[in-house]
């Protein structure tokens, strides 16, 4: 484990439903929607969710075909980030 990923939050389901609530990718992303239930992220969502992800928690990730698959819900968008914050 690097100094880095120690000193960096652990991302949450609470973290992700927070980043996907923004106006600019969720604008009325449901408070009580279950962990599991099916997501549409667009480009430009996906985009700034990225961006943000980056940001807040020091993650970068490039998107790609496999990747776009992972991103259904937020238990999947969650999982798919711990395994990638893995040092």
């Amino acid at each position: 484990m690097t100094a880095e990923s120690e000193t960096r939050p652990r991302i949450t389901a609470d973290a992700v439903r927070e980043l996907l609530s923004d106006p600019k990718i969720f604008s009325d992303l449901p408070a009580d929607l279950d962990d599991d239930a099916d997501l549409a992220l667009d480009s430009l969502g996906l985009v700034w969710f990225l961006h943000q992800l980056e940001l807040r928690y020091g993650v970068e990730v490039e998107p790609s075909e496999a990747f776009l698959a992972e991103f259904t819900s937020i238990r999947r968008i969650t999982a798919y980030l711990a395994d990638v914050d893995e040092p």
